[in-house]
């Protein structure tokens, strides 16, 4: 594992939260899962525009500490099938605080939004 995969992966387990380069920085929650990061937009959700359309995006993850910059990196954007990854979209589900209706989120979801998954770029 090099020191950039090393600190991404340490950076996204220890904080919940990134910013993504996208038409201007934007704060997203997330949760770090099987080596990637698992965001959800739309549907009630964080809005990310145009993620799903992007192929790569620029991501900043920042110490929960302090605030400094830990590591920035390119990332693959791929949307993920829910109905294939229930593990990645229950991992996410446990990270996503105060949803209104935490009972039916995941199908709530399934419905409305669009879960994608972020792998650092080699």
């Amino acid at each position: 594992m090099s020191d950039n995969t090393a600190a991404i992966e340490e950076g996204a387990k220890k904080s919940g939260i990134l910013w993504l380069t996208l038409d201007r920085p934007r704060l997203a929650w997330h949760a770090w899962y099987d080596g990637g990061i698992y965001l959800v937009t739309g549907g009630g959700e964080q809005v990310l525009p145009g993620l799903d359309a992007l192929d790569r995006v620029r991501v900043t993850l920042r110490s929960k500490d302090n605030g400094a910059r830990l590591v920035e990196f390119e990332a693959v954007v791929r949307v993920v099938d829910q109905a294939a990854e229930p593990d990645a979209v229950a991992a996410l589900a446990k990270e996503r605080l105060n949803a209104p209706d935490s009972v039916h989120l995941t199908d709530r979801w399934a419905r409305e939004s669009t879960v994608l998954r972020l792998t650092p770029a080699a």
